[in-house]
């Protein structure tokens, strides 16, 4: 598939997404009162400490505890950008899924995770905790109509899912590219201060002039 068609997909993706989105914003309107809405407004800095620190545990030992520990955002701005990211992404799962907000935040996430020493499926599963942390945060203590509500949000915490995977692939492709360049560049270099460019550049015309000739 060549880029352009890539491009192409990677639009069609976006727009399935954001159509899902405003999909489920509208059953959310239709069907939903404001009781689940009500509860995790009330549990949300419970939530958001367990989600933190179970993104947190996803460092090494000593990396976790630095960023668990240090507060100031310029001597910790990776622990800055991820409480700042998911602060942002439980205001949109609470009160409205906005896909220019949505990406925002994600991306901010994502590409610090997308440099860092993570599979794939490791830079992308802090999303999925969310589900687990959120049920358990409410437990059995709000109303069966709000129950019913659960798999509506956990829906959304799957498209999150599928766009911070979108990032993570474009961020990770940049990545490539960019070290691929710098290979070359070092490469091209390291064969100008040897004095070979010139004997490059002649070989590379000698074998053009050979290939002439067969033809």
């Amino acid at each position: 598939m060549g880029r352009k068609e890539t491009g192409v997909l990677r639009c069609g993706q976006v727009l399935q997404k954001r159509t899902a989105i405003n999909a489920l914003n509208r059953e959310s309107n239709i069907n939903s009162g404001m009781e689940l809405k009500d509860f995790l407004s009330e549990k949300r800095s419970a939530i958001l400490k367990k989600w933190f620190d179970a993104i947190i545990q996803t460092y090494p030992p000593e990396t976790a505890s630095f960023l668990k520990r240090q507060k100031n955002p310029f001597t910790n701005p990776v622990g800055n950008t991820i409480l700042q990211g998911i602060d942002g992404l439980l205001e949109e799962l609470i009160n409205g899924m906005d896909s220019t907000r949505l990406s925002y935040f994600l991306d901010n996430l994502i590409r610090v995770r997308a440099i860092q020493d993570f599979t794939p499926s490791e830079a992308v599963a802090f999303i999925f905790h969310l589900k687990r942390i959120i049920r358990e945060e409410l437990g059995g203590g709000i109303p069966e109509a709000a129950v019913h509500e659960l798999p509506l949000l956990e829906g959304r915490i799957d498209l999150l899912a599928l766009m911070a995977f979108d990032i993570y692939a474009k961020c990770r492709e940049k990545i490539y590219e960019i070290r691929a360049n710098e290979m070359k560049n070092s490469t091209f270099m390291l064969l100008r201060r040897a004095n070979l460019i010139s004997e490059v550049q002649q070989n590379i015309g000698k074998v053009t002039i050979l290939n002439r000739k067969k033809r």
